[in-house]
Formats: structure tokens, sequence, C-alpha cells
């Protein structure tokens, strides 16, 4: 598991208020349900945000792609190998932008969650 996704949703586990689980216990909720009705919705943000880390460092699997698909399979990273190898376009250049671009914005989104959670704990708790 990257360090992006592990930091995403430790942030998010790290605001939510164990309270609310107790409360809905008390209120008669099975343990499964509390979770998935008040656990799952609190802590959404963070799991999407460490799924999306997840799915845009899988761009980088440049090694993995080329050892472990087969010669008809053409994912992303093994055609932007192989375009590389072959002939420098434009296009190569631009998808690597784009990856930067994105991988930016998500580590700005999990400073931002953190940071969001950080306060919500220093409002709960002061």
């Amino acid at each position: 598991m990257p360090p992006f996704v592990v930091v995403a949703v430790t942030a998010t586990l790290s605001g939510f208020d164990q309270n609310l689980m107790r409360a809905a216990a008390s209120l008669g909720a099975r343990p499964v349900e509390a979770v998935f009705r008040v656990m799952l919705p609190l802590i959404a943000p963070g799991v999407a945000s460490g799924a999306l880390f997840a799915f845009v460092t899988s761009f980088d699997e440049v090694v993995v792609a080329l050892f472990i698909s087969g010669s008809e399979q053409r994912t992303l990273p093994r055609q932007m190998w192989s375009g590389v190898r072959e002939t420098l376009s434009p296009t190569i250049a631009a998808v690597a932008a784009l990856l930067i671009v994105f991988s930016t914005l998500f580590l700005a989104t999990i400073q931002w969650l953190q940071r969001r959670a950080e306060l919500q704990k220093v409002r709960r708790d002061g």
C-alpha cells in the first residue's frame, strides 16, 4: 500500500470520534450496521482520496506492468515505456505532465483533509 493511502486514511480516522460508534451501539445498532451507517459516511472522503492516490500511483509501476502483462495487453505504463524507448512523442510528455498535476492535487487534498481533521478535533476538544 502506498504511503499516500496510509496518510489519507490515517488522517481521516484520527479525526473520527469513537463516541459516535458507542452512541450507535447504545441506540441498538449492530457493529456492522454502525460501521456502514455512522463510520463509513464520515470517513468516506479520506478513503476516497486514498483510493485515488492508489490509482494514480499505480501508473508508476512500469516494471510490474512489463513483467506481468502479456504481449497482447497494452497498459498505459507499458505504452508510455515503449513510446519513450522508440520515439519521444509529445503525447508521452503530456501524459507525464498530467500525472504530475494529478499527484500534486491529490497530495494537496490529503494535506487539506489532515488540517480539517485536526481543526475538527481541536474544536471538539477545546
